[in-house]
């Protein structure tokens, strides 16, 4: 069984509060195909992971946490993109203008923007003397099919070959896997939490998809859900910053709305 959480609002969601609880109360594994931070906003924890020679965020940590077994953040999430305010800064390599990608960390491999300085402790942090090197789009392209393709289809078996998965988009991203078609999937957002049957939400994220507005590769969930009405929406209620990092306070507080997310799993 396969649950998807996606977020409604391109940060501050809740999602990872929500997967955590739900890890704990279904005893699945936890997967973060793609995610990112931050080395200015989320700097403590670039340099808690940076002392141990990786790279990984605070969402794969408490996935990897939560999750039955001894599982490291990166095993769940094989691709980290890290980047930094670019303030006054141009549309750099990946077409941002507030912000600029250092580097990706895909697998036990790194590819590095070429057209920045990167900070010291992360040159000096990581072994990036065989890292990819990119500064223009085309071999940024290039080195991503090499290199992320690969990775997220060996992430894409891994979930299928899994009993019990729960896997965390990012962002607003409405699905992390190209084609991915979970069991049922769970929209979260501060205060509520809407449930839809997966096959329905996959056909929507196509239809989506294929509008003048979405791209192809990335559909975000707000047109999705547009398309849908939800089996069930369930409020939220809000937590403090003891029972967020407890994934069984977390299972208590949102109970109901995992009964009615497995409830949809189950028709």
């Amino acid at each position: 069984m396969n649950l998807l959480v996606a977020g409604a609002d391109r940060v501050d969601a809740g999602k990872t509060t929500f997967s955590v609880g739900l890890l704990e109360h279904t005893g699945s594994v936890g997967f973060k195909p793609r995610a990112g931070n931050d080395y200015w906003f989320d700097h403590d924890d670039y340099r808690r992971a940076i002392e141990e020679g990786l790279l990984y965020g605070k969402d794969a940590k408490r996935l990897a946490a939560a999750s039955p077994g001894d599982r490291r953040p990166e095993s769940l999430n094989p691709i980290h993109r890290l980047w930094r305010p670019s303030p006054g800064g141009g549309p750099g390599l990946l077409g941002k203008t507030d912000r600029e990608f250092l580097l990706d960390r895909v697998g036990g491999e790194y590819l590095v923007n070429g057209t920045v300085e990167l900070p010291g402790t992360l040159r000096e942090g990581l072994a990036l003397g065989d890292a990819t090197v990119v500064e223009s789009t085309a071999e940024l392209d290039a080195a991503m099919e090499r290199l992320h393709v690969p990775a997220l289809g060996s992430i894409a078996e891994e979930i299928d070959a899994t009993d019990r998965a729960v896997v965390e988009s990012y962002g607003d991203i409405a699905r992390p896997l190209t084609g991915f078609e979970p069991d049922v999937v769970a929209i979260v957002e501060p205060r509520r939490a809407r449930i839809y049957p997966g096959d329905r939400y996959a056909k929507a994220c196509t239809v989506a998809a294929g509008s003048a507005a979405e791209g192809r590769l990335e559909e975000r969930v707000p047109p999705v859900v547009e398309l849908l009405e939800p089996t069930a929406s369930v409020e939220l209620p809000a937590l403090s910053a003891d029972v967020r990092r407890d994934p069984g306070a977390v299972a208590d507080a949102y109970e109901p709305a995992y009964d009615a997310l497995l409830a949809t799993a189950f028709e």
